[in-house]
């Protein structure tokens, strides 16, 4: 069985995350969703609020998991018995600063991460977007799953 880690903080999940999510379905037996808790990081929403959106989001998909996570992405992997990191690609950029991060936890611990690139009409997308926008009463619901209330 393949298991995959879709790391990250989903503050909050967008439609860029639920494309790769969705492509990455087609991949592996298991994907579980590791949403990032890191003390130092200043999160909009909780841990357990962003673990709810991402739940309803993925709500009728029976091979999705949502877990919430402290430490080092690769240790995680680990204690979940997954063999491969999922990432999505929206630009040139994020290729750079996430090969790094991919051959650095191959060398670690062997895990090979699968890239994925967003769809073109997700490609702008971005929570740091999502959240100035609702920091600034802005129309985020176009970028973030349907049915979810972020207010």
């Amino acid at each position: 069985m393949k298991t995959a880690i879709f790391p990250g903080s989903f503050d909050p999940i967008t439609l860029g995350h639920q494309d790769i999510i969705e492509k990455s379905l087609n991949l592996f037996d298991v994907v579980i969703i590791g949403i990032g808790q890191n003390s130092e990081k200043k999160y909009m929403f909780s841990a357990k609020k962003r673990k709810q959106f991402v739940e309803q989001t993925f709500n009728s998909i029976d091979n999705i998991e949502v877990k919430i996570y402290e430490g080092l992405t690769i240790d995680f992997c680990r204690k979940n018995n997954a063999d491969y990191i999922i990432r999505g690609l929206r630009n040139v950029s994020d290729f750079e600063f996430e090969k790094n991060i991919a051959l650095t936890n191959r060398k670690l611990n062997g895990i090979e991460t699968v890239f994925f690139l967003t769809s073109i009409e997700n490609s702008f997308i971005s929570s740091g977007i999502v959240r100035e926008l609702i920091n600034n009463n802005g129309d985020y619901r176009l970028l973030i799953p349907k049915g979810i209330n972020l207010k």
